[in-house]
């Protein structure tokens, strides 16, 4: 990845006035409506309203910054994963963003969960999961969180190396009980944001490679196992993606190993997986297909390749986790302080600081993320002016967001309101310079609700165990 220098497009060739896809609105009280949840609207007084509630009613009683995340959209995206995939399973992937009145939703609406560490177990059987439903995944998995897992009936566990394999073998072996597994696969295919790379992704730490060999031999390994119950592959070809064309590759490939297991091995798997990483419009310049469509595009994908290796189409799954619940979040902070600067050229930017940043959204600094923003508590009639949404932290690339048209009387005080924060802000979430991590506030019907309060100083020292210690 090649990194952005801090400046951004003040040092780009020839002085380019922000990035090739940002436009300079004709009202920047105008909200862009596929980049927000499906309730959150701008009245006549330019005031963000979600669900009902306004964000300075947000503000005023949870504080900021603060994650608002619309309940009713996350249940409508939740449902049209399950319907435009009739017939598959779909595992929210909880990783995106999980708590318990989270996982609660999603049983509710039908879904499976997907969860990656015994922490994410935990907190989905705390709300009231059906294990058969959950699916585990995680490339080091400890004989501990292993020995959770089948107690507690989990649906399956997806391993990752053969050292996995040997420890939840003598698991199972232990407890005498018989554990539903997939073998998670590396295709030689990425995909990330329209770019396909069929070469060097053999280079991760995740799943059993089909180019060298391993994958088959982990397949004869879990079969010569006892206690273990293969029920099919599994891949995940990267994230943010915006079309099926990635998954036509892998899926071949996948589908290839199924059908050799079948023919030298004599087993037929009945589940395949395809994993996630379906992508969300963060900006302008994102183009997201819809549930329906891509589900119609895969099955067909998998029922092409499946009729030239004469198989059967096995049972599918999906694992969406940022394309449910990141539109329907968004983050709202108060600004501190505004400042222009003067850059190479002749060129200005305005800085407007607010009162979160990394430490609530780690994603700009750590995978250069564009994201957009919108003043949220008031309308304004002055003309845009090209900003950096910057946070408090001590940091440089302390950038929320990199480039966006805010109104020029932007000032200390006002609101701004970040959307597309669902998935892993708050799931990576930090306490850098001691900050505290905000509260996810549901929203719906004009009412708001908190389902993660904010972290208190309290919170904060109790892990600090003094000088007496």
């Amino acid at each position: 990845m090649v990194r952005a220098h801090e400046a951004g497009w003040a040092h780009a060739e020839g002085g380019v006035r922000g990035p090739s896809w940002l436009r300079e609105p004709t009202d920047t009280n105008d909200l862009v409506a596929h980049l927000w949840s499906d309730n959150a609207v701008k009245g006549a007084d330019g005031v963000l309203t979600i669900a009902g509630v306004s964000a300075t009613e947000i503000a005023a009683t949870h504080g900021t910054p603060a994650y608002v995340l619309d309940e009713d959209d996350f249940r409508g995206r939740a449902r049209a994963f399950r319907d435009g995939f009739a017939g598959w399973d779909v595992y929210y992937a909880g990783k995106a963003f999980l708590c318990t009145a989270v996982a609660s939703w999603v049983k509710e609406e039908g879904l499976c969960l997907d969860v990656c560490s015994d922490g994410e177990l935990r907190v989905a059987l705390r709300a009231g999961v059906d294990p058969a439903r959950i699916g585990y995944h995680g490339n080091n998995k400890t004989v501990p969180a292993l020995r959770r897992a089948v107690e507690a009936g989990v649906g399956r566990i997806i391993l990752d190396s053969f050292h996995e394999i040997e420890r939840l073998a003598a698991v199972t072996a232990e407890l005498g009980a018989t554990q539903g597994v997939m073998i998670r696969v590396t295709a030689g295919v990425e995909a990330h944001t329209h770019e396909y790379i069929a070469t060097a992704h053999e280079d991760q730490k995740f799943g059993f490679s089909i180019t060298s060999g391993d994958a088959f031999d982990a397949v004869r390994r879990v079969l010569a196992a006892p206690g273990l119950a293969l029920r099919g592959l599994h891949s995940h070809i990267g994230s943010q993606i915006f079309d099926s064309a990635g998954f036509e590759v892998a899926a071949r490939r996948v589908l290839a190993l199924h059908a050799r297991v079948a023919a030298d091995l004599d087993v037929t798997m009945p589940e395949m997986d395809l994993g996630g990483g379906f992508g969300i419009a963060y900006t302008t310049q994102d183009d997201p297909s819809t549930p329906a469509i891509l589900a119609r595009e895969m099955r067909a994908i998998v029922d092409h390749e499946c009729r030239a290796l004469a198989v059967e189409v096995p049972h599918l799954s999906i694992e969406p986790g940022r394309a449910i619940v990141g539109p329907s979040t968004c983050t709202l902070y108060e600004v501190g302080t505004v400042k222009e600067v003067a850059l190479d050229g002749g060129a200005r930017r305005t800085y407007v600081s607010v009162d979160g940043g990394m430490s609530d959204n780690i994603r700009t600094a750590l995978y250069d993320a564009d994201y957009s923003a919108t003043l949220a508590s008031r309308r304004s009639d002055a003309g845009p002016t090209l900003a950096r949404v910057v946070g408090h932290h001590c940091e440089a690339g302390d950038i929320v967001v990199k480039d966006e048209f805010l109104p020029d009387d932007v000032a200390p005080g006002d609101l701004v309101a970040v959307p597309g924060t669902g998935a892993y802000c708050r799931s990576m979430a930090s306490n850098y310079n001691h900050a505290l991590r905000p509260p996810v506030v549901a929203v719906r019907d004009g009412r708001s609700r908190v389902i993660v309060r904010r972290e208190t100083l309290d919170d904060l020292l109790a892990t600090d165990v003094g000088l007496d210690a």
